[in-house]
């Protein structure tokens, strides 16, 4: 698919309070509580600028799109902080102007912030142990072999999310292409990573579907009657 310019969207990140700039990304590495409590302390709501100093797990998500999917989950989940990753400012921001509208309407979220980066460079970014989740869904398959080691859910990737995830963390990847989720598990086992669920048929798997929030692409893809896949994996130490 074909990426839209949008000639304002670099001006519109630069101008976002949800939106950290490139050149201070690296500052925030093993600090990104306190970036959250910045933002929570600036919040109209007494009772979420009173939470500031609390504890709250990190979920990262890497290749966000439009949003939908983690500003839902952020929505849902004030206790967590988020962080949506996207490497095209013309994509990134799009969840930039839903979260201005929600403030706009009084509905303002503080616990969710933006990063346009390549996630190559995600270790650059995180510090060991500091994320507890890591989502991907519906990643650019990367179709040519010669590309295989840019796809996200592949073991040079994985090497980074052990790299990041705090003990006990997973990674959970969603894909309608059934060629990369058969590449993705392949990759867990040769990157010996632990396989902890697998379905070829998410929304009708309830277990697995349960809470399950759908992407832009997903609710797409679903009604077109095609199969969502979902996996779960760790790192095996």
């Amino acid at each position: 698919m074909r990426l839209r310019n949008i000639p304002s969207a670099r001006d519109e990140l630069l101008a976002s309070p949800y939106v950290i700039d490139e050149k201070d990304m690296a500052s925030c590495r093993g600090r990104w509580a306190e970036a959250f409590e910045k933002l929570r302390s600036q919040s109209a709501d007494p009772e979420t600028a009173a939470g500031a100093g609390k504890k709250h797990p990190l979920h990262l998500e890497i290749g966000m799109g439009k949003g939908q999917f983690l500003l839902e989950l952020a929505r849902r989940n004030p206790d967590i902080n988020y962080i949506g990753i996207e490497n095209y400012s013309s994509v990134l921001v799009h969840p930039v102007r839903k979260l201005d509208a929600m403030a706009k309407e009084g509905n303002a979220l503080s616990n969710i912030l933006l990063l346009r980066m390549n996630a190559e460079y995600l270790t650059d970014i995180f510090a060991p142990e500091e994320a507890d989740r890591i989502y991907l869904n519906f990643s650019d398959p990367w179709p040519k072999e010669r590309h295989a080691k840019r796809r996200l859910p592949g073991r040079v990737f994985l090497g980074r999310y052990a790299q990041v995830l705090a003990p006990g963390a997973h990674v959970e990847f969603k894909t309608d292409n059934r060629s990369l989720f058969d590449f993705a598990l392949e990759e867990t086992r040769e990157a010996g990573w632990i396989l902890d669920a697998c379905t070829y048929d998410l929304h009708h798997d309830p277990a697995m579907n349960q809470g399950n929030i759908m992407t832009e692409y997903e609710a797409r893809f679903s009604a077109q009657g095609n199969p969502i896949c979902k996996l779960i994996e760790h790192p095996s130490c």
